[in-house]
């Protein structure tokens, strides 16, 4: 195995971690156990981490913090989003 397939593999992995809270989230619309901070910095992380693997040009860590960044991102929306109807129960 090569050095990018290790690095791709990492990353789908790393990506992957995000999704069952996504789902779970868009499936319940429910937020309130979800720390806005949390995923505020953890956007932030990635988006510097995008940066050094744009910089880099390396392909696994642009892969995996473009996936990162996107469901960090998806979070945020919901937080944002569904936190204001929670508010109003």
């Amino acid at each position: 195995m090569n050095l990018d397939t290790l690095g791709f593999l990492a990353g789908t992995v790393s990506a992957i971690v995000f999704l069952p809270q996504v789902i779970k989230t868009y499936q319940t619309k429910s937020v309130k156990d979800i720390s806005f901070l949390m995923f505020s910095l953890a956007t932030l992380s990635v988006i510097l981490w995008l940066a050094y693997g744009i910089i880099l040009e390396n392909k696994p860590i642009i892969f995996t913090n473009g996936c990162v960044l996107i469901l960090s991102l998806i979070m945020l929306y919901f937080k944002i989003s569904y936190g204001k109807h929670e508010k109003n129960k």
